[in-house]
């Protein structure tokens, strides 16, 4: 869905807080003892992201300085993620499992980073645990929205944040938030989603001229 490496794309800043963690100096929160009913309600959200192993839909996303891009997503678990982003903005996001791809389709240009080392592994992984695998900072349960906040234990966020907001309703993943070591926010929503449909192979397959040597 964090303190991540900037690429030195000021417009794309917005995308570059869901890919890569940095080290940004920052005190960790301290992390919440949950209550059974709130330990219940974090479990439901992993439930619902072991819930599926393919899904796409529309995103909306937010960036710090409040610029709006849109676009489609699609999911094939484990590790594998594609955003589009509709025009003008120029980027694609692709991971094949093991890299986790930006790309400027313009130019043919991009970076890469091991999918391991950022946030996007807490959602596409195989067997998703939020409880254990993160520590819960803050917990919000209001007009029918779950809100959880969280630090990565394996520090992927850096000195950053992940918010996961839960349709307790709909029983969906209605929205992402990362807050970077400088609090800067990107927010996506996801809209008209659906699961079960198996996506082209293709579409996880990406090919760039790098700008820097975070490739392999």
């Amino acid at each position: 869905m964090n303190s991540f490496l900037q690429l030195s794309r000021r417009a794309f800043l917005g995308v570059t807080l869901l890919a890569a963690a940095a080290a940004l100096p920052a005190v960790a929160a301290e992390p919440m003892k949950l209550t059974p009913e709130q330990q219940s309600a974090v479990n439901a959200i992993s439930d619902y992201l072991n819930s599926f192993k393919t899904l796409q839909g529309e995103f909306t996303q937010i960036s710090p300085k409040g610029n709006m891009s849109q676009g489609i997503f699609y999911i094939a678990k484990p590790g594998k993620m594609r955003f589009e982003y509709a025009p003008p903005n120029p980027f694609l996001i692709i991971s094949d499992g093991t890299w986790l791809t930006i790309k400027n389709v313009k130019k043919e240009k991009g970076d890469q980073f091991p999918l391991s080392q950022t946030p996007l592994r807490l959602v596409l992984g195989d067997k998703v645990d939020i409880a254990n695998e993160t520590d819960i900072i803050d917990f919000q349960d209001q007009d029918g929205m779950t809100t959880v906040t969280v630090e990565d234990k394996k520090n992927t966020l850096g000195s950053g944040q992940l918010t996961l907001v839960y349709d307790q309703a709909r029983k969906v993943l209605q929205q992402w938030i990362v807050t970077d070591g400088k609090g800067r926010k990107t927010t996506v929503s996801l809209e008209n989603l659906q699961a079960g449909i198996e996506p082209d192979p293709k579409l996880f397959v990406v090919k760039i001229k790098r700008d820097s040597k975070n490739g392999p």
